[in-house]
Formats: structure tokens, sequence, C-alpha cells
């Protein structure tokens, strides 16, 4: 359920009519709906109701101060990758013992930075990892909260570049090799061990490599109990999926359900990891048609949004509606949809039947609220897009859209640059 849907003909994101945005801060856009996203925090933590469990949303999804911000106040902690996102989710009111650090590749500076923080655990996802993480504690004086990402070897039935939890996969330490990594953890001085990750990757849609997954944790939980290494939480990550065309994901309701019933017996805090499910569909990112150019194989509809305000479909090959902002019942037509890009891959959309656009006319790319903004990029010199937060009748600027001036902030030509330009 979202709030995006068409009123007198045009599309409306709550009470705002979006082409009414649209001519307040210009196109591309990006539009979140606060309602959606409330009733999507709640679809989630509903079936959790009296589970010991905390809900971490992962923070690669969105990063946008005013949705983390709301979160907080809703109870909710952050999965985080990078000390800029843990920067942010602090900056947002999310206390540091609601903050999970995944994410293969720690610095030294993000590990110091996480541990004065007082986060809730590193996921350990490395031999090597573990190393630094107790040397890095040693020196601050402070022992580091870890568990260990396990990689279950179970196939996530999902694209190859979102799957995590196989053997091939850069992610969380092999399930066999993982228990001599728990022994060598429970000797060192500076590792507090307090709970066990997998998370085996995103948009999936069906529960059984969830619970083929929650099935090897509980035998290497089993296992560690038995060398005298208890556990206090157990991070089953994220990753379910979202409807962005004809996919029919689990309710959070039944995948809450099947996992509480798998791991109840265990007895472990457990700690979720949602971001897509959470945010996917509170969002659109808003366009307008700059040109039709029709050649004798294909028409093309010309946007000013491309790969760089929205890679997902470049990056991944992946899917999202596209919607006129005004409803049109004339004819249709299949055309590719790409931007102003100098790639051959910048598209939003290819071989898409679509109602018949021309110059000006406005499109929202639907299901765009994760993996949107969060990876967009300053590529070919452009600027990146504004976000606006809607709620019923009023919306919000929560990030202003960047100035050419803002393109080059930070950037020097040297002296000795300028004196060789003849």
């Amino acid at each position: 359920m979202h709030d995006f849907d068409y009123r007198d003909g045009k599309l409306y994101c709550g009470d705002v009519a979006l082409e009414d945005i649209a001519r307040d801060v210009g196109t591309p856009f990006y539009c979140y709906s606060l309602p959606t996203l409330h009733r999507h925090i709640r679809a989630f933590e509903e079936p959790l109701a009296g589970v010991n469990h905390q809900t971490c949303f992962a923070m690669k999804a969105n990063s946008s101060l005013a949705i983390l911000s709301y979160m907080a106040g809703q109870g909710l902690g952050a999965d985080v990758v990078s000390g800029g996102e843990l920067y942010r989710a602090l900056k947002a009111g999310i206390p540091a013992s609601r903050v999970v650090y995944s994410g293969v590749g720690k610095t030294t500076d993000e590990i110091d930075m996480a541990i004065q923080a007082g986060i809730m655990m590193f996921n350990i996802e490395s031999e090597q990892e573990l190393g630094v993480i107790n040397e890095r504690a040693g020196e601050l004086g402070e022992r580091a909260p870890v568990s260990i990402r396990v990689n279950p070897d179970v196939d996530p039935m999902t694209h190859p570049y979102i799957s995590t939890g196989m053997k091939k996969n850069k992610f969380g330490i092999d399930v066999e090799a993982s228990m001599a990594q728990y022994l060598r953890a429970r000797d060192m001085e500076n590792i507090e061990i307090v709970g066990i990750d997998c998370h085996i990757g995103s948009q999936l849609t069906d529960l059984s490599p969830f619970l083929d997954a929650v099935d090897r944790l509980k035998t290497l939980v089993e296992k560690l109990a038995s060398h005298g290494i208890t556990l206090k939480y157990l991070d089953l990550g994220g990753g379910l999926g979202i409807t962005y065309s004809d996919e029919e994901p689990p309710h959070p309701r039944d995948y809450c359900r099947a996992i509480t019933d798998a791991v109840g017996p265990l007895g472990l805090k457990l700690i979720f990891e949602p971001g897509r499910v959470i945010v996917g569909n509170t969002g659109v990112m808003v366009a307008t048609v700059l040109f039709r150019k029709e050649t004798k194989d294909k028409t093309f509809i010309v946007v000013d949004a491309g790969m760089n305000d929205l890679i997902r479909p470049a990056l991944y090959g992946a899917y999202h509606d596209i919607r006129p902002l005004e409803a049109v019942n004339g004819a249709r037509e299949t055309v590719d949809v790409v931007g102003p890009i100098c790639e051959s891959g910048d598209f939003l959309a290819r071989d898409r039947e679509l109602p018949e656009l021309s110059r000006g006319d406005l499109i929202a790319v639907m299901s765009a609220g994760a993996y949107g903004f969060t990876m967009s990029s300053n590529y070919n010199s452009r600027t990146r897009p504004p976000e606006v937060l809607v709620d019923g009748a009023k919306y919000y600027v929560v990030l202003k859209r960047q100035s050419y001036e803002d393109l080059v902030t930070g950037e020097k030509v040297p002296a000795a640059v300028r004196n060789k330009r003849g």
C-alpha cells in the first residue's frame, strides 16, 4: 500500500498533486510519503509485538535525515556500513546502542568511531577484521561487542548482484569456518562475543531461503553453547522484497511469524535489518520529458533524469513502473525511456508500453524510495536532485537541489597549474 494515486486525472501523493511539487522545485526530484512510511514500519513491527527484538533499518536503502529521524521516534535502530552512515544515524537521533555495524571494509577510523560511540555490535566479516577490532579496542581501553556474520551458502534466488549469502560472495565468514573464529574471539582480551549474524541477499520473494539459513544458524548456536559461548543476539539481516511489477513477496507478518516460530526456542533477542520493504514503495522519482526521438527501429522518450539519478535499471536491469502525472486514456506505444547521460546503458525502461508522451509531460518512476537517491551521483557533472517529504496536504523540501557551485565546492586549482596554462 502507498499514497500515490490518481485523482481527477492527476497523480497525487497524499493530498498534494505531484505536478504542484514539480512546479515549485523543478525536476527531477524524489518524493516520499510519510504516512506510507509509517504504515510500513507498523506492518513490520506489529507482528513482532511481544517478541524480544530490535529492528535496525538498513540505511543503505535510504539515508535521508528526515526519514531516519522519524524512524528514531518509532523506536527503530540502524544497520550501518560506513562511518558516514553511523554519523547520519546518530545525527538523526538513533541511539548508538541501537546501531549494528556491518560491511566488509571497515577502516581503522570507522572502527574507532563506532567503538567510542558505543554501538550495539560489529558484524565481523573476516578473520583479519576480528583481529584489527580487538587491537583497536585495546588501544582505546574498551571491549568491542561483536557478532560474526556467517555465510550459510544459501541461494537467495535473487539477482546475483544482490545475493550475499553464498560461498562465492564476498560477505561473511563461511559457516564451516565460523566456529574457529568464535573460539578465537573467545580468547581475545578486548572482544565481547554478543551475537551471530546472517544476511543472504536482497529483494527475496520466497521464505524458504530465510528458513534454510535459520536452520544452519540454529545448529551453529547449539555448537557454540557446547563450547561455553553464549549469545545475546541473533541478527537475521533483512532482504524481504517488495512488488515492483508482478512479484508476490511474503507479507511482513508471514515473514515475522515464520522466523519467530523457527528461532523462538533459542531464547535470543532477534535483530532484523529491513531496508527496501520499509521504504521502497514510500517514494517516487518525478521527471520531465525533454524530447521524443523517433527512428526506424525505436521511439525514445528522453527525460531529464538519468542513471546518475536512479541507477537501478542500468545496474540491475531493474523494473520500475512508470506513470504519467496526468492520466491518459488514449493511444499507447512501445518506447525506451532514456536519460541525458552519455552512456548507452542510461535508461529507465526499455521496450515499455506507455501512453503517448510529448515534450513537457511529467512522469513518475514508481517504487523509488529504496536504493534511489542513496545510489545517485554527480556523473556528467549533473546536480543531485532534491528530496521532498509529503505529509497529508503539506510537503517539505528535506534536501535542496545541488547548485553548480556545490559541484565544485572543495576543489582547488594549484598555482602550478594556473601558471602553466599559458
